[in-house]
């Protein structure tokens, strides 16, 4: 592999040691020296011996190592700008410009059919406590190339230097060089390149499991100070566990033999599957069709393997729930991951409460109480509403009033869900024939309905409508992962009256 270590000069700036890898593209290099410098690609213009790089092509410059490559360009906020104030309308305004009063986040920067990363990394930014985790880990990266690399550690890492890079660069776009770097490292599969050269697309549920994986070995669970270890119900080993994870209740019953007792057993999960038949229309059908499947295993009553019936129930709920709808299968004729087009509808608030065991359903009750006395107050206060302005009478609406959010976990068990209401937050789609090819893209909800999509450097809001329309049905996005957050209950602050002294003289 052509590696060299090159300095690069920008300004009076000297930084020795920055590796180049001349198998991979110029834009890679350039990702790079935006890491370091903090000026975008496209303003960087990076010569050798009067040669100018591209970004697609090295032409005829030729690195070696201890060379000195010169780069001029100055970040965006060092470009100087006119004094005098103009009025602006959103349809004169740049994309930038637009992302910024729209308050929308950073774009990912696509390095090559890196889209199923980028859609992931948006996704999995919407998770508030994740964020949290990542901006407490205090591990450094290990450097790329070294044989000591711990790639758990490194990728944990460059993902909470990515998130602190996009918090702080809102409305532009990033190149997650650093990170791609480190899952090129850890999972050589997520490097391989197409016949032309350039990196092949990779799956991107693949991507989402890999991550995860790599963070809950290094993200440590939440301790509950306000609880002794005997109490806690749930034990997680990790923030994501606490979190991602739920449980499964399982019992195998053997089809072919009344005499052979049920086995019973418990199963950890980080994502559900909805897999899609011919009879699929919802995704709760898919689900729950998952939860009782036939298995064939060796019988130990029969001796012989035998048809068992596999039932499994929820017994934990996370916070977060992440579902994947199972659209790729793998087709021997043409050797390739064939899709599912089908249209499978998804809801954007999902009730788990049918998919849990009798147990867990029955805890969930007093929180699930709470959502339905609240909703049915506020359906009788706009109904006294609606009948003041039938008559004609001027109502004052109370505003200003203060709410708290209720917990939405059980008291003994941080990171679970205490109702079984999720709300959607976002969405991963794939468009295209073949998880080896197409395109992904990340929808996530910015707040209330209001959506974004997060289509590689490109983020722009979209209405309602358009998430709607990604339950598939044809060759437009189809929802491939969805990532369900807990509902919450925000109820009014009943503020306590204060006795007055005649009262507290009373009590005395």
């Amino acid at each position: 592999m052509p590696l060299y270590s090159v300095k690069v000069k920008w300004g009076k700036e000297l930084f020795p040691n920055v590796e180049v890898n001349t198998d991979e593209e110029p834009m890679l290099f350039k990702a790079q020296l935006f890491a370091l410098t903090g000026v975008q690609p496209k303003r960087q213009k990076i010569m050798l011996k009067g040669q100018t790089l591209k970004d697609d092509d090295w032409g005829n410059i030729t690195l070696k190592d201890g060379i000195t490559v010169l780069m001029m360009g100055s970040k965006e906020e060092d470009v100087p700008v006119e004094p005098t104030e103009k009025t602006l309308f959103l349809e004169d305004m740049s994309e930038s410009a637009i992302a910024t009063v729209l308050d929308l986040p950073a774009g990912l920067i696509n390095l090559g059919n890196t889209c199923y990363l980028n859609a992931t990394v948006q996704c999995l930014r919407t998770v508030p406590e994740l964020k949290e985790a990542l901006m407490n880990f205090s591990d450094g990266l290990a450097a790329t190339g070294s044989s000591s690399i711990v790639p758990a550690q490194s990728i944990t890492a460059a993902l909470r230097d990515l998130y602190t890079s996009m918090g702080s660069y809102k409305g532009s776009s990033l190149p997650p060089v650093v990170l791609l770097q480190m899952m090129h490292l850890a999972f050589p599969r997520f490097a391989e390149k197409s016949d032309h050269g350039g990196f092949q697309q990779q799956d991107a549920n693949e991507c989402w499991s890999e991550l995860i994986r790599m963070l809950q070995q290094q993200l440590p669970a939440k301790e509950n100070p306000a609880l002794e270890s005997g109490e806690q119900t749930y034990k997680p080993r990790s923030l994501i566990e606490q979190y991602f994870g739920g449980s499964f209740d399982t019992e195998l019953k053997c089809v072919e033999s009344d005499d052979e007792p049920p086995t019973k057993g418990k199963e950890d999960f980080l994502q559900l599957s909805c897999f899609i038949s011919q009879e699929v229309k919802y995704m709760f059908c898919g689900l729950r069709n998952k939860m009782q499947e036939q298995i064939t295993k060796m019988s130990p009553t029969l001796g012989r393997d035998a048809v068992y019936t596999k039932t499994s129930r929820i017994s934990r709920l996370p916070a977060y729930l992440t579902i994947q709808f199972v659209r790729f299968y793998y087709k021997e004729r043409e050797a390739i991951n064939a899709k599912i087009l089908k249209d499978v509808k998804f809801p954007f608030e999902f009730d788990a409460y049918g998919l849990c065991t009798t147990e867990l359903q029955e805890k969930l009750m007093p929180m699930r109480t709470k959502f339905k006395e609240y909703e049915d107050e506020l359906n009788h206060v706009n109904e006294e509403l609606q009948k003041s302005k039938d008559k004609g009478n001027k109502t004052n609406t109370e505003t200003g009033k203060k709410t708290k959010k209720e917990p939405f976990w059980f008291p003994n068990d941080i990171g679970s869900n205490n109702s079984g209401y999720y709300t959607l937050q976002a969405v991963l789609t794939h468009r295209g024939r073949s998880s080896s090819s197409g395109h992904y893209v990340a929808w996530i909800r910015q707040e209330d309905d209001k959506w974004l999509k997060c289509d590689d450097e490109t983020v722009s809001p979209v209405p309602v409508s358009q998430i709607l329309k990604l339950s598939g049905g044809g060759d437009w996005h189809c929802a491939y992962v969805l990532l369900y957050g807990p509902k919450m209950l925000e109820v009014p602050i009943t503020e306590d009256k204060v006795p007055s002294t005649d009262e507290n003289t009373a009590k005395k």
